[in-house]
């Protein structure tokens, strides 16, 4: 693998970190503040204390230690946990980011864009069955995030070793799954607005064909299935609405007694309360309260009779 250009960071000013104001003498037992902080668009939050940055508020940006390294986080929420709950594990965040910061991560930023593209066109060339979705370096530059998806198992420990030696950092390949690729490439989903995981899903949950049974979507994979190959998350937002809607409702191809007279169930309206009815030839909405269920033996009888 070629390896790639050595980004010539510019010299940027020195800039003063933006001090924090000091925190008051609070009592012992006092609410403990926990500053929510999130790294990318649609990413998950992470917790941090604010140490000294008190006066912080939802939109800064601010500078933290990770597990991964020294990032640039923006400040999603400020709450206050009671004295029972504090949590005295989680890392402090360091200060606000500065200017200075703010166009170091920029700079980073094109680097990794430049290692990724490279990948992309070795992983073309190569003919690997790897898709590289996204590489992200730390701000100090001393460590190398490269994110992929693959459907089976696939050795990229050369590849890592290689880039680590060329590129003079910590290089950690990562394996994601297609929903979190999907997430990371962002755009529109089918119903006109942008993709619900890259725009607010910190986590997936799982999603099943019955919760779109239960609503009665179309299980065409074409209407239910999302860019990810997946079903889409969003049938799972009203399944427990309709769940409880239902159980109020009869089954369906049950034998029902309404006051226009027995006929089977056909179709349901859980949001409506209502029962669609096929009473010989003719279908009918019948509100649910109306609707009376023969047991299996009385309709067969019934039947009989007839």
């Amino acid at each position: 693998m070629e390896e790639p250009e050595k980004v010539e960071t510019e010299e940027v000013p020195a800039e003063e970190p933006v001090q924090c104001q000091e925190p008051s003498p609070k009592p012992d037992r006092a609410e403990q503040p926990i500053v929510g902080v999130r790294f990318q668009e649609g990413g998950k939050i992470y917790s941090f204390l604010p140490g000294s940055c008190t006066d912080l508020r939802p939109g800064d940006f601010v500078v933290v230690d990770t597990a991964w390294g020294r990032q640039i986080g923006r400040v999603t929420f400020i709450r206050h946990l009671p004295p029972e709950k504090r949590r005295d594990d989680l890392k402090t965040v360091l200060r606000r980011a500065t200017g200075a910061d703010l166009a170091l991560r920029q700079q980073w930023e094109e680097k990794a864009r430049e290692v990724l593209l490279q990948l992309r066109a070795r992983a073309l060339r190569q003919s690997l069955p790897v898709k590289f979705a996204t590489a992200e370096y730390t701000l100090d530059g001393k460590r190398l995030t490269i994110l992929y998806e693959t459907e089976g198992k696939v050795d990229l420990e050369a590849i890592r070793q290689e880039l680590s030696t060329n590129l003079q950092t910590q290089v950690e390949m990562r394996q994601i799954g297609p929903r979190d690729r999907a997430k990371l490439l962002g755009g529109y989903g089918a119903c006109g607005e942008p993709r619900c995981c890259s725009r607010f899903l910190s986590d997936f949950s799982p999603v099943s064909i019955r919760m779109g049974k239960a609503q009665g979507i179309s299980l065409t994979p074409s209407d239910i299935t999302g860019m990810c190959g997946r079903l889409r998350c969003c049938i799972a937002y009203e399944y427990e609405t309709y769940q409880e809607a239902l159980q109020g409702l009869p089954k369906l191809k049950s034998i029902v007694r309404t006051p226009r007279g027995v006929g089977k169930v056909v179709d349901l309206a859980p949001l409506k309360g209502t029962v669609i009815v096929q009473i010989e030839e003719q279908r009918v909405e019948v509100p649910a309260s109306e609707v009376e269920v023969i047991p299996k033996e009385s309709a067969a009888s019934s039947q009989e009779g007839k």
